[in-house]
């Protein structure tokens, strides 16, 4: 059975004590719901891995409450203290060095000599690290490779029963997964495309490389970050994307004015604005999957999304929420 939690003083403080016990607590952040554990306990990291039937070669996501804080796990370089300053609190994830001294789990990490670090802008999220003091391992709130949940009723979706505990932290107001950038090397490199757009920044550090691709990530077993398997966020039905016209098995994601012959139709914008469009697509998807069996339609095509901004980051959820299932 898994309780929902509210934003009480006590119920934070019961989602505390969850934690401190090596459990597992759901919660909201600006992008998504995150499955939080303990990132210096071992064992209420894998946890999460069983939990989400996740690879266990798949990195996890440390949240921070403060800045200052994710420092003191990783060394940042130059380029990643000007990101800090513009974009943190926020949807970005820096890829760093482990301190000798970083005390969370090497399985968070994946084994490797990097973390993934974040210091998220959602008021649960910042009120529940503080009170815990110390980092919260967190990916989505999902069974692998499905979807990513927006909301606690998500959240219940696919996981109730199977963790203790769900904070209801209203909805997310992105609605995609932080952008991760990794900072490694002497090139900074895009990794997973998300709530920080790629204009934005290079504005910020300048020229930014695209990581290695997915199936060059996924034939390798090298992830650096999460997000990166080629099959991920991917609906129960069959999912077919930049469709101009469509079947007459199909429920639509639509994107602007409807494709003609629409039974079922979800819409991420009508004025096809890209913000709103990220911040509806899990949403969307979520409700297609559930109310399309009930029509007979047993597929979601999903118009096409201009490749600019934000727009990025959603063709890359769609693109491997489409991918061929192992």
């Amino acid at each position: 059975m898994t309780s929902i939690l509210n934003r009480t003083d006590r119920d934070i403080d019961q989602a505390v004590q969850l934690l401190a016990d090596g459990k597992l607590v759901a919660f909201g952040t600006e992008t998504v719901y995150g499955l939080g554990a303990d990132a210096q306990n071992p064992t209420a990291v894998a946890a999460i891995f069983e939990a989400k039937g996740r690879p266990h070669f798949n990195p996890l996501i440390c949240h921070y409450e403060s800045t200052d804080a994710a420092f003191a796990h990783v060394t940042p370089n130059d380029a990643a203290l000007r990101l800090a300053d513009t974009f943190w609190p926020g949807p970005l994830t820096m890829v760093l060095p482990r301190r000798v001294s970083c005390p969370v789990a090497l399985l968070a990490g994946a084994g490797l000599e990097t973390l993934a670090v974040r210091v998220p802008a959602h008021p649960v999220a910042s009120r529940l690290l503080a009170a815990f003091g110390r980092p919260i391992a967190a990916p989505s709130a999902n069974r692998s490779g499905g979807m990513s949940p927006t909301s606690a009723a998500h959240v219940l979706a696919g996981l109730g029963g199977r963790i203790p505990a769900v904070i209801d932290s209203g909805p997310c107001r992105v609605g995609l997964e932080s952008t991760v950038i990794d900072l490694t090397g002497q090139v900074p490199f895009l990794l997973r495309p998300g709530g920080v757009n790629l204009e934005a920044l290079e504005a910020a550090i300048g020229r930014v490389q695209l990581g290695i691709s997915p199936i060059q990530a996924e034939q390798s077993r090298s992830l650096r970050s999460p997000g990166m398997l080629l099959s991920h966020y991917a609906p129960k039905l069959p999912l077919r994307i930049n469709a101009e016209t469509l079947d007459a098995d199909e429920a639509l994601l639509a994107f602007g004015p409807l494709l003609p012959g629409a039974q079922l139709a979800f819409q991420l914008s009508e004025r096809q604005n890209l913000n709103e469009a990220a911040a509806r697509l899990f949403e969307g998807l979520h409700w297609l999957d559930a109310q399309a069996p009930a029509r007979s339609l047993g597929r979601i095509a999903a118009m096409r999304i201009p490749e600019t901004g934000l727009g990025l980051a959603i063709n890359d959820r769609l693109t491997r929420g489409a991918a061929p299932r192992g």
